[in-house]
């Protein structure tokens, strides 16, 4: 799943290619992929886009007039730079925006089976799913909450709820607790200053280090997004900072990878769904 290093650097190419550009056209290839029914999407056409952004793992489109269209990739969810725009109906695709003549159009596809991605239209002044978003990462709200809190969660389920802080995923939380030196079923009110101190860099570390790699990127987010982590996806191979083994933690739809010397003091992780530590 395209992660917040992913979408903060996608939206800033988007941005450097469309900003300004009047939007002339846009092509539903999906079904139920838009979640909005008002305002209508023919209400953006002729709008000049001023600016791409990103909140948590959406892309923000910003139309003269305060007019915004936000799009989520979810898990398999890619977009493709088509300069110049083509007609064709790709068989994955979700979405097509059609701007100016001299300008790339915006393919949305999205490949696997959940059929997740989904683009928003908002009129002036509606947040829609981003008024559900907690602070992002490099914000002093998520360093007051990392610091203070009194969460009971595990660390790993915390870091993942979009609600508590947007834009991170199973594939950074994964590399950022093995950062840190945490278990990834350690709950925050149990951590001392320092330990918490710990986990916010490495939030802002290893995304920040996440980001300036997907910078070197061009164009869309293509189909493979390559060896991204550290840590994630990464079992049965060395530690990178210790060499132990790296473990993993088996769910039914996907699983986490720690190290058991950097992480858990040389203990493993029960790999079934009771999710405890062997005793």
């Amino acid at each position: 799943m395209p992660e917040l290093p992913e979408m903060q650097a996608l939206a800033e190419r988007l941005d450097e290619a469309l900003s300004g550009a009047p939007l002339e056209a846009i092509q539903p290839l999906q079904f139920a992929a838009l979640k909005t029914v008002s305002p209508s999407p023919e209400d953006l056409r002729g709008r000049l886009l001023a600016s791409v952004g990103r909140r948590g793992k959406f892309l923000v489109m910003t139309f003269d007039g305060g007019r915004r269209m936000l799009v989520h990739l979810s898990q398999g969810g890619r977009v493709d730079l088509e300069d110049p725009p083509r007609a064709s109906r790709p068989r994955p695709a979700v979405a097509r925006f059609c701007f100016a003549e001299g300008f790339p159009a915006v393919l949305v596809k999205e490949f696997g089976t959940e059929r997740k991605a989904g683009w928003w239209v908002l009129a002036p002044g509606d947040d829609g799913p981003l008024a559900e978003l907690g602070p992002e990462p490099d914000g002093d709200d998520f360093e007051h909450f990392v610091m203070t809190g009194s969460d009971g969660r595990r660390l790993h389920t915390l870091l993942r709820d979009q609600r508590t802080v947007a834009g991170i995923g199973r594939g950074y939380t994964d590399d950022i607790l093995q950062r840190a030196h945490l278990s990834p079923f350690g709950p925050p009110n149990s951590l001392g200053p320092a330990e918490r101190r710990r986990l916010f860099h490495a939030v802002r570390d290893v995304l920040l280090a996440a980001l300036e790699g997907e910078r070197t990127r061009s164009g869309g987010l293509p189909t493979k997004l390559g060896d991204r982590f550290l840590v994630h996806r990464r079992v049965g191979e060395p530690c990178p900072e210790c060499a132990t083994v790296l473990a993993r933690v088996s769910y039914e739809s996907y699983e986490l990878v720690y190290c058991p010397r950097c992480q858990t003091g040389g203990k493993l992780l029960a790999d079934r769904r009771m999710s405890r530590l062997l005793r």
